[in-house]
């Protein structure tokens, strides 16, 4: 059970060691890289290229890791129990599985996915470790232990913007997924858009990149970003010469709203802008 990339996804050489090495050694993948880097993206294309199901549990702020393993609703039983309802005697009605009970109770080995676990409290990790490494848990109300009919492959994503515990990341295969360079992205694109000009792609990433180095851009953005952009640039039919820079004057690019996501990081491209304007002058 090897993992190669897929048509739909263009893996690196240290990233299909990375996803195979967490599941020969049966240990959680967890995979860091700022917004946009197609981690989310990995765990589908994992399932497909492994015909595996995919089971989805994406972390909010306000989640917590219970919720992972079940729910117990206590103020509908009491409700019942108010109203005369039979089904109140049967505890079970009123437990709700969560991902990791859906993961462990799957007849197909299945992928677990556990996105931007980085969004929960500090402790959400370390809440866990228990299930991660035994496969299995305890539910007290009624009395049953849950076990993993075979270990899931677990794939836990981070967009790297709080540390996670050590006690918690001795427990993972670690793999960070660096912005895609110009070499690499020009594959992703050709993936998406196998019929692009191919100066297109080259004043388009020219100028992406440009953008991305400039100081004290707020939010850079992302590989998905620049698809979309890219889709837009081909749908408005944009020429490749637009997209240069004269005379360092015409700094933002064209449909710039699809790669500035904040407005601070338009005024300053505009500021940028008015600067070149008045110095070429």
């Amino acid at each position: 059970m090897k993992f190669s990339g897929t048509d739909n996804y263009v893996a690196t050489e240290d990233l299909m060691v990375a996803v195979n090495g967490a599941i020969a050694l049966e240990r959680p993948l967890l995979v860091k890289g700022e917004p946009g880097t197609g981690k989310t993206v990995l765990a589908h294309e994992i399932a497909a290229a492994l015909g595996r199901p995919l089971i989805e549990w994406h972390v909010k702020s306000t989640t917590k890791a219970q919720q992972g393993l079940y729910e117990y609703d206590a103020v509908s039983r009491l409700r019942d129990s108010q109203l005369g309802d039979e089904k109140v005697h049967e505890i079970s009605n009123y437990i709700k599985k969560g991902k990791l009970w859906d993961a462990f109770e799957a007849d197909d080995l299945p992928i677990l996915l556990i996105d931007e676990i980085d969004k929960a409290d500090i402790e959400f990790p370390n809440d866990l470790l228990l299930e991660l490494d035994r496969m299995e848990f305890h539910v007290y109300e009624t009395g049953e232990t849950i076990k993993a009919h075979q270990r899931p492959i677990v794939i836990i994503t981070s967009n790297n913007e709080k540390e996670l515990p050590d006690a918690f990341l001795r427990r993972c295969f670690f793999h960070y997924i660096a912005f895609p360079d110009q070499d690499v992205m020009r594959d992703i694109i050709d993936v998406h858009y196998p019929d692009i000009q191919k100066n297109l792609v080259r004043e388009a990433l020219n100028a992406f990149y440009d953008m991305r180095d400039v100081p004290g851009l707020k939010k850079k953005p992302p590989t998905s970003e620049l698809l979309d952009w890219i889709k837009l640039l081909m749908v408005e039919d944009i020429p490749p010469e637009a997209l240069r820079m004269k005379d360092g004057k015409d700094i933002i690019p064209p449909l710039y709203g699809a790669l500035l996501k904040n407005e601070q990081d338009v005024h300053l491209f505009e500021k940028l802008a008015f600067i070149n304007r008045q110095e070429g002058n």
